[in-house]
């Protein structure tokens, strides 16, 4: 460098301002200016933010700032991290740019969560979970460093894949959903922490090829406006109040939280929620039809009902395959 120039770095060009990050089901990644989304009409068929083709739907949406590092985590159980500003500005109708572009994914692997730094701010740990029920727990300072290349966040046995991380204080429950309608809530000071290349260890026992669906981590002991919320295959839906579930220990095989029969398939996905959410539920079914529909729309019952219809499907034979609350 010349004697008296001072060396810019791509942080000192961009301003630091609130962004939106959009990722959607096929793997296409933008960014955009936060008012793209203030003057939008609820309800309808629109999927926000993204034209696409007609079956690619929003899996990610979250607004940061364009300077915050983001952490990207896969179904291989790898993390890669990413400067806000450098995922490319779209318009609200562009598709973005595909994922595997800026991150160095294998054939199979997907991002499977995404976690801004400033959200992480006051963790100590990340808690893992795979969808054969392993769970990990890893100091956050694991992941200051993220190489550009990925680092190893959990080691995974063939055929099990990492769906949820989420940050926790120490002293958190953790709460597990299966497909069949089990579920387990225990301290998460059950699992010790580990390094980052640890496989884990049980969270629920699954029978007869049951997956987890859902996983949360809840401050101990603040459940009381808390719910639980499943939505099944055949497009079910129903919320139950979270203090219906109980303590109990890490690695067994939980209680139910869902009858699951013929009428209203497997469970395909599970969150905790606060019953006065105001998020928007976006249900994909598998063949390519879609449907938004505000969250305060589904009906609180109780812990072992069916739950009510969210989704009515126009082709025969088709079931929800995927759910996001946006």
């Amino acid at each position: 460098i010349a004697h008296g120039v001072k060396e810019f770095s791509m942080e000192d060009l961009v301003p630091n301002e609130e962004t939106v990050v959009v990722i959607t089901h096929d793997g296409y990644i933008k960014r955009l200016p936060p008012d793209t989304f203030k003057s939008q009409a609820r309800g309808g068929k629109g999927v926000i933010g993204v034209a696409t083709k007609e079956e690619d739907v929003v899996e990610h949406l979250f607004i940061t700032n364009t300077h915050a590092d983001i952490l990207f985590f896969t179904t291989s159980g790898r993390v890669f991290q990413l400067k806000a500003y450098d995922i490319p500005q779209g318009s609200r109708t562009s598709k973005g740019q595909a994922v595997v572009n800026f991150l160095q994914l294998a054939p199979q692997e997907k991002v499977s969560v995404v976690r801004s730094a400033p959200d992480l701010a006051t963790a100590k740990f990340l808690i893992m979970v795979t969808v054969n029920g392993l769970i990990k727990k890893v100091d956050i300072a694991d992941f200051a460093q993220v190489r550009r290349s990925g680092l190893i966040a959990i080691k995974l046995k063939n055929g099990d894949s990492l769906q949820w991380v989420k940050p926790s204080t120490g002293k958190d429950d953790v709460v597990l959903i299966t497909r069949q309608g089990q579920s387990v809530r225990f301290k998460e000071k059950q699992v010790r922490a580990m390094g980052r290349t640890a496989s884990g260890v049980r969270g629920i026992r699954l029978k007869n090829n049951d997956k987890v669906v859902g996983m949360d981590a809840i401050e101990e002991g603040n459940d009381k406006n808390l719910q639980l919320f499943i939505i099944s295959m055949e497009g079910l839906g129903k919320r139950s109040p979270l203090n219906q579930y109980r303590l109990q220990g890490r690695g067994g095989s939980g209680v139910k939280c869902a009858k699951v029969t013929n009428k209203t398939g497997e469970l395909v996905a599970a969150y905790v929620v606060n019953e006065k959410d105001d998020r928007d539920l976006l249900m994909m079914s598998m063949k390519g039809q879609v449907i938004r529909l505000p969250f305060g729309s589904v009906n609180t019952i109780g812990r072992v009902s069916q739950g009510v219809r969210l989704m009515r499907f126009k082709e025969p034979n088709d079931k929800v395959a995927s759910v996001t609350l946006i």
